[in-house]
């Protein structure tokens, strides 16, 4: 009967970190094959405020085989992509004051991570949006769907 209270005990304790996660505020990592470790993102309705942090766990510099998070409506996708390889590297291939782009990190390399914090307030609940990588040749490999007023799936990064 202790070894069942015990082990009841222990289920609780690892459960708890997962039961008071934000799910307004996301992880998600990318490498150096040009990999996101998500292909869904989604927020429930109620954020006002979504955190999404990028972790590159590659080892490639970012002049290399850098990467970054865009959000944006889904359509407004391949204009941004053409604008972002205008701007350059020197811009991080994110045009500046785009207003089709929602949310966008810096540009990381290996072992680098980026935070971006922006407001839902311009997003739809149950609208089409996109996140992708804006480095050259990357997005058509390299992107998913971010959901707002979803299920609150979670990317989480691993420990």
């Amino acid at each position: 009967m202790r070894g069942i209270r015990g082990i009841a005990v222990l289920a609780l304790l690892l459960g708890a970190p997962a039961a008071h996660a934000d799910p307004c505020s996301l992880t998600i990592e990318s490498n150096d094959l040009m990999q996101f470790s998500a292909r869904e993102l989604a927020v429930p309705p109620d954020c006002t405020t979504v955190e999404v942090t990028l972790r590159n766990v590659g080892k490639l510099p970012a002049r290399v085989m850098g990467h970054d998070w865009v959000l944006a409506k889904e359509g407004d996708l391949p204009a941004i992509v053409n604008a972002g390889l205008a701007a350059g590297l020197a811009h991080g291939y994110v045009a500046a004051n785009d207003p089709r782009v929602v949310a966008a990190t810096r540009l990381v390399g290996g072992g680098e991570s980026a935070t971006v914090q922006f407001s839902t307030a311009a997003l739809v609940p149950g609208g089409r949006y996109a996140f992708f990588c804006s480095s050259p040749g990357h997005s058509s490999v390299m992107r998913g769907r971010f959901v707002f007023g979803g299920s609150g799936r979670l990317a989480q990064a691993s420990k």
